[in-house]
């Protein structure tokens, strides 16, 4: 913990120094007044650290080195891009194959890479598109090499990772330079004996709390892990998150499970029946440990919502995106935050025109839930979307982002509101907080948020960026 003072910031208004003792904002002063040394806020504005709510952060760190694939209209056009690489493992992403004429299939890889080893994922990280030599490196024989779903998931974790741990202590150095202080872990894996190994080889650049995946929940029971827990001799960097657990799928792959039917494409998958989904809701929740479930499809919300009421826990549903009028109150009557991801409503705006049409009003639906009582808590989905809370909290802020105009402009909600859902719920820097902070260079209720330099950002006082 650090002890320091901060110059020359503007809070609530007007320009303060700031004193930081033992890691927390013990005392706000007219400028100047403190003698000594001091770190310069070149007049920024004073705000909580960010916090990302939902993050898969090793694909997220993979997915900065892997060739975009976002400009593709077409299957042939996104092959196009990737027909060039020099490498041995051919790696692409962020393909949104809701709108192409063509379908992926290996065949066409393997035209335009004949023999070479070829991954792309799309953006939604639902679906694997696999070339001929890739299903061969994975021992999996497939009709199309077009994986979706568990399958996807599966053999996602059997590719080659490169440097993993470097390439996710530089990712997070890239978060702090955002003003992000924390991340929640989605990746399904160990992530907590991950992190720990990434601890040994250096103090990372924010706080991490790893998400249990739904294989590993006996493991967590007996090594003793309760969510919120902070993990020993981690310096308090490191705390048990959530057990994450799937009730559907994706917008883009048509496997959200809705109530209404895609175009003769049946309703979505359910990817864990409530059979299933409530005992390992309530195992976990009796050893203290928080179920995050991902619903995304209307009939999915109501599926996890009625689980959360099933088994009487509080938790979190993971993207809420679409949502039928009668159960946004359940969110606040049952405690079950909805962690959602703003950017993905611009990003997925087109697509669900297409499949959702008629049903849009409720898609996103964030000004609804608040309305409603929810509390809501806004993450990136990283690598979905940039690991850059600014670029969520400006689309949920304007419902766009590019020069069309808001898409349901009715489901915006207010700058502050937005910032302290960003935020891990603080609204403001108070003595006594935690001194995880950041300077932002403009004062976010005038200025372009989606941009936002930041000057500054400190991880217990610990100056992580700047």
């Amino acid at each position: 913990m650090t002890d320091l003072l901060l110059r020359n910031v503007h809070r609530a208004g007007r320009p303060v120094d700031v004193r930081i003792a033992g890691g927390v904002v013990a005392e706000f002063t007219e400028p100047g007044a403190l003698s000594g040394d001091g770190i310069d806020g070149q007049g920024g504005y004073l705000l909580p650290g960010l916090v990302d709510a939902h993050v898969h952060m090793q694909q997220w760190a993979a997915n900065r080195r892997r060739i975009s694939l976002a400009a593709a209209k077409s299957a042939a056009q996104a092959v196009e891009l990737v027909r060039g690489s020099p490498d041995e493992w051919v790696f692409g992403a962020n393909f949104v194959d809701g709108l192409w004429p063509d379908a992926p299939h290996k065949d066409l890889l393997e035209a335009a890479l004949p023999g070479r080893k070829v991954a792309l994922f799309s953006a939604d990280l639902h679906t694997l598109w696999l070339s001929p030599a890739a299903l061969k490196e994975v021992a999996l024989d497939h009709p199309t090499g077009v994986l979706v779903e568990a399958e996807c998931m599966a053999v996602t974790a059997r590719l080659p990772a490169g440097d993993p741990d470097a390439w996710v202590l530089a990712a997070a150095d890239a978060a702090a330079a955002r003003g992000v202080t924390k991340i929640v872990d989605y990746e399904l894996a160990d992530t907590i004996a991950d992190w720990q190994r990434r601890l040994a080889i250096r103090t990372p650049s924010v706080r991490v709390a790893g998400v249990i995946a739904k294989h590993l929940l006996e493991t967590a029971i007996a090594r003793g892990h309760r969510t919120g827990a902070v993990v020993p001799d981690s310096g308090g960097l490191l705390s048990v998150g959530p057990y994450k657990l799937f009730v559907d799928g994706s917008l883009n792959t048509r496997t959200a499970y809705c109530h209404d039917p895609y175009e003769g494409d049946g309703h979505g998958m359910v990817v864990v029946p409530p059979a299933e989904l409530v005992p390992l809701m309530r195992r976990a929740w009796a050893h203290g440990i928080v179920p995050a479930v991902h619903a995304i499809g209307d009939h999915a919300n109501q599926i996890a919502l009625d689980a959360f009421e099933a088994v009487g826990c509080p938790g979190r549903i993971e993207h809420a995106q679409l949502v039928s009028p009668a159960d946004l109150p359940r969110f606040a009557q049952l405690g079950v935050i909805a962690s959602v991801q703003p950017a993905h409503a611009p990003d997925d705006r087109d697509v669900a025109d297409r499949h959702w049409a008629g049903r849009t009003d409720r898609a996103f639906p964030y000004q609804s839930l608040l309305a409603a009582g929810a509390t809501l808590e806004i993450g990136s989905d990283a690598p979905v979307s940039p690991l850059d809370p600014w670029d969520g909290i400006a689309s949920a802020v304007t419902r766009t982002d590019d020069d069309r105009a808001a898409w349901h402009p009715e489901q915006r909600i207010p700058v502050e509101v937005a910032l302290a859902a960003a935020a891990g719920g603080r609204a403001s820097v108070e003595v006594g907080d935690v001194a995880d902070l950041l300077v932002a260079e403009r004062d976010p209720a005038r200025g372009e948020l989606r941009d936002m330099p930041v000057v500054l950002t400190m991880v217990e006082g610990r100056i992580t960026h700047g």
